[in-house]
């Protein structure tokens, strides 16, 4: 997620119960699976005062207010099998991570976006070209030049 440092927020899109671990991973850049782990292991190794601090952090924070414009989250168009919801996407960014506790995407998906990416432009080009080729265009032009 773009979003500028010290901004702490709840992901419910994302999140399992409340989107606390969500946000928190969005927050440092970490997949969110990891905080998961991180949580689920702390509670049982002895740190009971997760679970207040999941409660508190339920309760403090507010939800992410870039769910409305990402309706899915960033990670729904992957989970239903790269459906064509999303039919433009050149302003898409695509963040490949580097290492497996990161955000992003894994290499092989960021190929396969950028490919998608490129079709999309191409298509573009190409019903420019058609229309700049076409004979619609060349009288369009004459009748703007009287």
């Amino acid at each position: 997620m773009n979003r500028k440092r010290g901004e702490l927020y709840r992901n419910t899109n994302r999140g399992k119960i409340a989107g606390v671990c969500a946000g928190i991973a969005d927050y440092f850049g970490w997949e969110t699976w990891l905080v998961r782990i991180l949580v689920v292991s702390g509670v049982l190794f002895g740190m009971p005062f997760l679970i207040l601090g999941y409660i508190a952090g339920w309760f403090i924070l507010d939800k992410s207010p870039e769910q409305a414009i990402e309706p899915g989250g960033r990670h729904s168009r992957y989970a239903k099998g790269h459906s064509q919801q999303y039919n433009d996407v050149s302003n898409e960014s695509i963040k490949v991570k580097s290492r497996i506790w990161q955000a992003g995407e894994p290499p092989k998906q960021a190929l396969h976006d950028i490919g998608r990416k490129f079709r999309s432009l191409e298509r573009k080009v190409q019903a420019m070209e058609q229309y700049v080729t076409s004979a619609e265009f060349t009288v369009s032009r004459e009748i703007n030049k009287l």
